[in-house]
């Protein structure tokens, strides 16, 4: 976890006009409550609208993002946390999730904030989730990164 370089996600971004789906994962709760926090306060700073769907798991997460997307949001925020086990099942389902997470942005041209956590242990999704503490708010980051590739698009499209 370096999050050196990383953009001025505090950066407030003008999300008038904005419709964002976040599209959460229901595992490890107190992590994943903490980063829909951290996405749903940067959105609201940002006068985006936005709701919340929940889903069982990461896995779950491009084909909710996909119909929120096709649905009419301008942007999704897909928050996951998934944690290595003793088994290969951790690389299928993270594999799975950010491939198809790619697909969705790629196949419908429009944003999908990339908030799902892969982790060693619990600990490092505390210290990422945006808990009192953590070094860092990936909720937060995705929400910001969605409103930054949705503006660009807006202006591009005109």
């Amino acid at each position: 976890m370096s999050g050196a370089g990383a953009p001025d996600a505090q950066e407030r971004i003008d999300g008038s006009g904005l419709t964002v789906v976040v599209v959460a994962g229901s595992w490890h709760e107190t992590i994943s409550e903490a980063l829909i926090a951290g996405a749903q306060r940067t959105l609201d700073a940002s006068g985006a609208t936005h709701s919340l769907v929940r889903v069982p798991g990461s896995f779950e997460l491009p084909v909710v993002s996909k119909a929120a997307l096709e649905a009419g949001a301008d942007a999704v925020v897909a928050l996951g946390v998934i944690i290595r086990g003793g088994t290969p099942h951790f690389e299928y389902v993270s594999a799975a999730a950010t491939d198809g997470l790619t697909r969705v942005a790629l196949d419908t041209g429009k944003p999908v904030g990339f908030g799902v956590l892969t982790l060693d242990d619990e600990a490092q999704g505390i210290d990422r989730s945006g808990l009192p503490g953590s070094k860092e708010d990936k909720g937060a980051e995705a929400a910001h990164a969605a409103l930054a590739t949705a503006v660009a698009l807006r202006e591009l499209r005109g």
